[in-house]
């Protein structure tokens, strides 16, 4: 950790001598989750660059990124929000905003910082630039005096941010155009127990998964007035579901060409979906349940990793084919999997491996191995341009 620490030090002081200056593209963030740090990584020369300590309970940590791509905002379990400089390598600031946090968003403009909240329950809207709060939005619901876990927050375009709420079975659309008093669209009858959420690539869709029925809610983000469709109702149908031990993520959602790839929950299959009836139009047998489905930023494949007992293994997928095209095995628990912007790299986390994985995405040679303690969530400053990221 010190050795590390000294590196960063030491490689920015030479920069600063030197008079040189460095852009933040090539830069990212892999989760340390047992230690409370992250690594700063560096995706050119594949290299560790240094690390932050001092971020909390990261068990189940997400990042976002300024607009410019110099801040990474960690959102912690334990309701730390801190946002780091990636050039500096140092903790520009950090509160405790809620007793356990669950992930966030940053707004089109990157003026604000949404933190999506299990206890209380409600998201809290925060000044990007100083984390001074603005607002909060309770998540209430029934009689009032109950608050739902929220989940699956993400950005939308007009300064939107959106979200699900667990026990209550809702979508909400929060207007943030005036951060101080937000204005507030309930969706209801979104299903049972929505779990996970996202926002597509364009902006326009927002969908979440539901953890208590089969199917998906869709909300078509022009016309929110429309309320809630169910979609791939019933996609289990006639099959008993496998016992769940973990998770699927929507986040790491596949959508390539036409085409959207998802994990179906007790499932080990990956389900296919034209993404302009959004009706299935396929299935991919793979080797376990899935948790993440990405695809390559060109849509050729799409990757996809497992929960536990099959987790130390990564399937790629042919999308013209629907065909299970390369194995891999990274390590050991393979925890996240993400791809650099122009979709050359795969950097795979193993967290028992306590390594990251490097791959190259044509070739499927190992590139790198790079030493990591327990890391889980890799995050690279490209998602900064992304929508729903």
């Amino acid at each position: 950790m010190m050795r590390r620490a000294l590196l960063l030090a030491a490689a920015l002081a030479a920069g600063c001598a030197a008079g040189s200056l460095r852009g933040t593209g090539d830069l990212g963030v892999v989760i340390e989750r047992a230690s409370g740090r992250v690594l700063l990584v560096e995706t050119t020369g594949r290299s560790v660059l240094g690390e932050v300590a001092g971020l909390g309970d990261l068990s189940h940590a997400s990042v976002v990124f300024s607009r410019d791509a110099r801040y990474a905002y960690v959102f912690g379990r334990d309701g730390g929000l801190t946002k780091v400089d990636l050039l500096r390598g140092r903790i520009e600031r950090r509160v405790i905003q809620s007793g356990n946090a669950i992930g966030g968003a940053i707004s089109q403009d990157g003026r604000l910082i949404a933190v999506a909240n299990y206890s209380p329950g409600g998201i809290r809207i925060f000044d990007a630039q100083t984390l001074e709060p603005l607002s909060e939005v309770p998540s209430t619901w029934g009689d009032g005096a109950q608050r739902a876990k929220v989940v699956g927050i993400a950005d939308a375009p007009g300064e939107r941010f959106v979200f699900s709420l667990f026990e209550a079975g809702e979508i909400w659309i929060v207007d943030a155009t005036d951060a101080r008093h937000p204005r507030v669209t309930r969706l209801a009858n979104a299903g049972k127990q929505p779990y996970d959420g996202l926002v597509t690539p364009d902006g326009r869709h927002y969908i979440a998964g539901l953890f208590g029925e089969d199917g998906l809610a869709l909300v078509d983000l022009w016309h929110p007035e429309a309320g809630v469709r169910r979609i791939l109702s019933g996609y289990g149908r006639g099959a008993e579901p496998l016992p769940v031990f973990k998770m699927p993520h929507l986040r790491g959602w596949a959508v390539a060409g036409r085409y959207a790839f998802l994990p179906a929950i007790g499932r080990h299959e990956v389900l296919v979906v034209d993404t302009v009836s959004w009706s299935e139009v396929g299935r991919v047998a793979v080797q376990g349940q899935p948790v993440f489905v990405v695809a390559e930023p060109g849509g050729r494949r799409v990757w996809v990793n497992f929960a536990f007992p099959k987790n130390g293994v990564v399937q790629v997928i042919d999308v013209p084919s629907l065909k299970i095209v390369r194995e891999l095995a990274p390590g050991p628990a393979v925890m996240h999997l993400e791809f650099t912007p122009r979709g050359e790299q795969a950097w795979i986390s193993s967290r028992d491996g306590d390594a990251v994985v490097v791959y190259d995405a044509r070739t499927f040679a190992e590139l790198a191995r790079l030493p990591a303690e327990k890391p889980s969530g890799i995050f690279l400053t490209s998602r900064a341009a992304m929508t729903g990221f």
